[in-house]
């Protein structure tokens, strides 16, 4: 075990969904043609005022209520100075010693496997820079400024220095990006920008915390693993050798796979933080605590808890369902919509039933992570987007519980059910789907394909188990996938002995 303890904070920016900018009404479009959704305020001309967008600060005090946070009494806007060509004023509009949340936890146990929650310093709001892009015109290098992104409303949560590895952080970073999500107050999709990450990492002796690097600006899951990986053994083999580490800011270089120096770290008092004079301060009294409370839905914690106790689900089975919100819901519809088909009816039938109402549970979710999942990607497409219902889904899962139809008949009928809709009973019904269970018609046509290939029949015999799957796949493609391999294993097996 080594000597030298890690210690990480995060700082974690995202841009939250709001139709508006954070102070002026240009749309929150950033991804529109360059330089079009911006006006004199945004762009920070002489004389203009700027208004707060109240839903961003509702949005705020939802990620407050979420994470345990307080919701201050009081918060006001600051002023942060300092120039940069991405910042049009020449300071930014943040907050500094009042922020609108304070305190608060993150439990990420389920992505560890232990019991581990992540206390939370605060959350704030503030104003999104501008986009700088790079490109090369003529030979020449050259910086161009996209203000689109100027101005949209942006949280930073700050975490206590509570994480001690790279697997916590990202454990941490993943578990709020679901919150996010959750409550849709930002789609914090890292490869549009919407989610960044700083990491202050130190490594000590003791319980003392050591000097920390910021390293800033990760904009993926993986840089940021990779990045407090690097700076965690490059402190240790400092002071291994008896160096001493600096408090700096550093970057990540991607393609040389390490943090570089950029600049000394600069204290709070660099950036000459005052109270933003054309915004007033606010109070909690001023906005619908409790409604925005009921707003909240059932958060990823809470449902992996209901999922494993209502439907026997692994946490790795939840963790899969968790992670989309759009099908897990769907899932618990179709589950629904599966048990008022299958009701218990009986005390004496009632674990009978269970037993089998939770082996169909376990199907639905086996069809719509695998099978469903695999056929919107091909389209493109989302669940939302798709015509296959819910109750047509369970209808479906109810067919292949029963063997009324195969595994291989089950594909086909969901890609057609997500283009048009349909029912599958309809559909197996019309043009005769169901599964061939008469052993006299199997029978004759497992005869047929063993004397039209003795090749496989001979290696089967000479101990190449493989060799019958060559004859239930003739046996399969005769029959259009409308019957059941094992059946058809153990007749090809009698027939053949």
């Amino acid at each position: 075990m080594s000597k030298y303890l890690p210690t990480i904070g995060l700082e974690i920016h995202a841009e939250l969904r709001t139709k508006t900018k954070m102070f002026c009404d240009c749309p929150n479009s950033p991804d529109d043609k360059q330089n079009t959704n911006v006006c004199p305020v945004c762009l920070g001309h002489p004389g203009t005022l700027p208004v707060i967008n109240k839903k961003a600060i509702e949005s705020m005090i939802k990620i407050g209520l979420s994470i345990g946070g307080e919701i201050s009494d009081n918060f006001k806007f600051d002023r942060k100075n300092y120039f940069y060509p991405d910042l049009p004023k020449g300071y930014q509009i943040s907050q500094f010693d009042m922020p609108i949340v304070k305190g608060g936890d993150l439990d990420i146990s389920a992505s560890l496997g232990q019991n581990k929650a992540v206390k939370i310093n605060r959350v704030h709001l503030e104003e999104d820079a501008a986009k700088l892009m790079h490109a090369t015109d003529k030979g020449i290098e050259v910086s161009l400024v996209d203000y689109n992104r100027g101005g949209t409303p942006l949280m930073e949560l700050v975490s206590e220095p509570d994480m001690h590895s790279a697997e916590e952080a990202v454990a941490f970073a993943k578990e709020l990006q679901l919150i996010l999500r959750y409550l849709g107050v930002s789609d914090a999709d890292l490869e549009r920008g919407q989610m960044r990450f700083d990491a202050n990492v130190s490594v000590s002796v003791g319980k003392e915390l050591g000097t920390r690097a910021e390293i800033k600006n990760l904009n993926s899951f993986g840089a940021l693993e990779a990045a407090v990986n690097y700076e965690i053994q490059r402190q240790t083999e400092i002071l291994e050798e008896g160096g001493k580490i600096n408090q700096e800011t550093r970057g990540w270089d991607d393609a040389k796979k390490m943090t570089v120096s950029q600049r000394s770290k600069e204290e709070s008092h660099d950036y000459r933080y005052f109270p933003e004079p054309d915004l007033p301060p606010l109070t909690k009294d001023g906005f619908e605590i409790e409604r925005l409370k009921l707003e909240i839905p059932e958060l990823p914690n809470a449902k992996r808890k209901r999922f494993g106790e209502q439907f026997g689900l692994s946490l790795e089975q939840m963790s899969v369902l968790i992670q989309d919100r759009e099908m897990s819901n769907y899932f618990e519809q179709a589950v629904s919509e599966l048990e008022a088909d299958s009701p218990v009816r009986s005390p004496a039938k009632e674990g009978k039933q269970k037993k089998a109402n939770l082996e169909k549970v376990k199907l639905i979710l086996n069809y719509l992570t695998s099978d469903v999942k695999g056929a919107l990607m091909v389209k493109g497409i989302g669940l939302n987007q798709s015509k296959l219902t819910a109750e047509n889904l369970a209808d479906l899962i109810d067919m292949i519980f029963k063997k009324e139809i195969s595994s291989r008949v089950a594909k086909d009928l969901i890609v057609r059910m997500i283009d048009t809709g349909s029912d599958p009973r309809e559909i197996v019904k019309n043009e005769g789907l169901g599964q061939i269970s008469d052993e006299a018609g199997l029978n004759e046509l497992a005869v047929k394909i063993i004397k039209e290939n003795p090749k496989p029949v001979e290696d089967y015999k000479n101990g190449k188990e493989q060799a019958i799957m060559f004859l239930i796949g003739k046996a399969m493609a005769a029959l259009k996938g409308r019957s059941n391999p094992e059946v058809l294993r153990k007749l090809f097996k009698e027939i053949i002995k």
